[in-house]
């Protein structure tokens, strides 16, 4: 019981956290560049663990620490950038919604790759997901200014779909590691490279600016926070339960970020309410497990 509770508490920090993650990229996108923001977002994350969880590297074996490289890769690497270049054509919003597909993606990503049991009502939802997605990129209008592009949309489903890999990862290699050390390692190995990109970036020619320095702070907030304590509390979620029951956080991420985008003035097409609809449709039918799984 006091198992399933946390599991509960965990899906709804992670849930808040998460899904005010897209407006905090927003913010960020506001004085700094995508390189820039996603960079910052790692460097952040990574000198708030090796503070607070330095001792816990110490328990990682030599043999895991490639499997620690692969999970920050997917996990935190590349969503990072893909995120925030998706956000310069699309909402918040829109972006949050996208992040729903991370169940999706780990279930056919774990069919494919990691030999998972599947039903025929998840790769039904899987289908009808897809379905939801193609409606969210069609049914976007151009917003004011012309800096919409929905096909940007694309580059957030990527990022999802780099969370479902991560996931698998984590529950197939890493998951009988404390939960600290996974996530320490992780952004531990990527301070380097994030580092090297923020000094190509153009960032220290003009990190004096008022704008850029109130962005920063938004993406410090979005490092230490959405991706630092939010991916130790994930990783200890993974643990607990199945990916794919850890991955149904994005059930209410994209209410999250909706809340958050309606009050900065975004909006969605009707077309597009009805696309995020589909898509939860999708993620609720590859969760169900009533049906014998299909022999493989």
């Amino acid at each position: 019981m006091k198992t399933a509770h946390n599991r509960l508490l965990f899906i709804f920090l992670l849930a808040l956290i998460w899904g005010s993650s897209f407006i905090l990229i927003k913010r960020g996108l506001a004085g700094l560049s995508p390189y820039e923001l996603g960079s910052l977002r790692m460097i952040f994350a990574a000198l708030f663990f090796l503070v607070v969880g330095f001792r816990s590297l110490a328990q990682i074996p030599r043999e895991k620490w490639k499997f620690i490289g692969l999970t920050a890769l997917f996990g935190s690497f590349m969503p990072a950038f893909l995120f925030a270049l998706a956000q310069t054509h699309i909402s918040s919003t829109v972006s949050g919604i996208m992040n729903a597909f991370t169940p999706l993606n780990t279930l056919w990503v774990g069919i494919v790759l990691f030999a998972l049991d599947y039903r025929r009502k998840q790769i039904l939802g899987v289908v009808v997901g897809l379905a939801g997605c193609l409606l969210l990129i069609l049914g976007g209008e151009s917003s004011a200014g012309g800096n919409s592009n929905n096909w940007y949309a694309l580059l957030a489903f990527a990022g999802a779909l780099s969370y479902g890999i991560n996931i698998n990862l984590v529950k197939k290699y890493v998951s009988d590691l404390p939960p600290m050390a996974i996530a320490t390692g992780n952004l531990a190995v990527l301070l380097l490279p994030a580092l090297c990109i923020l000094g190509m970036s153009g960032f220290f020619s003009h990190w004096q600016e008022v704008d850029v320095q109130h962005a920063a702070g938004f993406v410090a907030i979005l490092g230490i926070v959405g991706t630092g304590i939010a991916n130790l509390l994930f990783y200890r979620l993974i643990k607990i339960s199945t990916p794919v029951f850890a991955s149904s956080v994005t059930y209410l991420i994209p209410i999250v970020a909706f809340f958050w985008g309606l009050s900065d003035g975004e909006t969605l097409t009707p077309w597009q309410l009805l696309g995020a609809l589909i898509v939860l449709v999708g993620v609720w039918l590859s969760s169900r497990r009533e049906a014998p799984p299909i022999p493989k």
